[in-house]
């Protein structure tokens, strides 16, 4: 089978998931990888075939999106993007017929599907919030950023064969067609020994976070810091902080021995830091509801706490609430990466039997398509 698989450029966690399906579909078929950003460089460096796009990115100020730089840039990025997406598309026209299509939540992939009449296999977390119900009591507060975020996330992949959706929280199913699933880790989080410490681990996607730093030398406790000083190329010690410049391996292994996890709402890291038995403080980038979501689900499993910034005294209640969530992360097992690849074989073989036949039931106004 030839395989088209598109992966979104904004943040790895993308590409981290991406990269074990795709180790596994290699073996099995013919795969090009259309990927944008930074994910581009991680993906090339492992698999043959992949093909650089243009894709959406965040503008960032402090904690949150800075919404009209983010609208700006991308403004400028499309000017200069979209002739080299055309040039993309055409050059994989031509060199390469795929027989479906699989999108973690990526345009391009799945535009050229819609073009060619093939079906799509949607594999990502986000889904999760168009295609599932959720306790209106969990949104209390949020019902419009929630509805408007559930707007952007419907509207990017409609009408794909089936959604297969990664997650660590099971709300109700609302749509047909939709498979929620363990989370999908890289080997390096399989294989890694949680063990007791007494340090933290702070992640941050954003530098302009000029705040975190003081709330944390405050707290006296041994801080590990990644992505606030991406200028460094070895430790930077700072009191009871310590940058570090950031390497896979050493990353993982802060995490693992690691008291507990003091960083955004992204799913990825959560997703490591639950599967690793490590209570996460979780401070979601403003502006993007997914992340507020997650953290919301991580506070009501006991597994963490939601925060909307960092504070000394929240900070403070976050290490006393740590036993606890250590108590209630016991019990969390998953063999994710098992069941999404069995699962995604047996999509991937029946929409390969629908081609072009699923698109027109889908324009025919068929409700199961939805």
């Amino acid at each position: 089978m030839r395989i088209l698989y598109g992966v979104v450029g904004e943040g790895m966690g993308h590409a981290t998931r991406s990269r074990v399906l795709l180790e596994e579909l290699i073996k099995e078929h013919e795969v090009h990888i259309v990927v944008s950003g930074r994910a581009k460089e991680y993906l090339a460096k492992r698999f043959e075939n992949v093909h650089g796009i243009w894709g959406f990115t965040l503008a960032y100020e402090g904690n949150s999106v800075k919404k009209w730089q983010t609208v700006l840039q991308n403004v400028s990025g499309a000017v200069k993007g979209w002739p080299h997406n055309i040039r993309q598309y055409f050059e994989l026209v031509e060199d390469f017929k795929p027989d479906v299509v699989v999108s973690d939540f990526e345009s391009f992939s799945y535009l050229f599907a819609r073009n060619h009449r093939l079906p799509v296999v949607s594999v990502d977390n986000m889904q999760i919030i168009n295609r599932c119900k959720h306790d209106p009591a969990l949104l209390s507060g949020w019902e419009d950023a929630f509805e408007g975020t559930r707007a952007i996330v419907k509207s990017k992949l409609p009408g794909c064969f089936h959604y297969l959706v990664t997650t660590f929280f099971y709300p109700p199913v609302r749509k047909e067609r939709t498979t929620l699933l363990p989370s999908i880790l890289r080997p390096e989080i399989l294989s890694a020994k949680s063990e007791p410490g007494e340090h933290l681990l702070v992640y941050q996607t954003s530098t302009t976070n000029t705040a975190l730093p003081e709330i944390l030398k405050k707290s006296g406790i041994p801080c590990r810091v990644y992505g606030l000083r991406r200028d460094i190329t070895e430790d930077l010690q700072d009191g009871n902080l310590t940058y570090r410049p950031f390497s896979e391996k050493g990353f993982i292994d802060d995490l693992r021995t690691s008291r507990a996890v003091v960083a955004g709402g992204g799913y990825t890291l959560m997703s490591e830091a639950v599967y690793l038995h490590k209570p996460m403080l979780s401070l979601p980038v403003g502006g993007q509801f997914e992340q507020v979501l997650n953290a919301l689900y991580l506070e009501k499993l006991g597994y963490g706490m939601y925060a909307p910034e960092l504070t000394l005294d929240g900070l403070r209640e976050f290490l006393q609430r740590v036993p606890r969530c250590q108590e209630a992360l016991k019990g969390y097992q998953q063999d994710g990466n098992v069941k999404m690849i069995e699962a995604l074989r047996e999509q991937l073989s029946r929409a390969a039997e629908y081609k072009g036949r699923w698109w027109e039931e889908v324009e025919q106004g068929d409700p199961s398509k939805a």
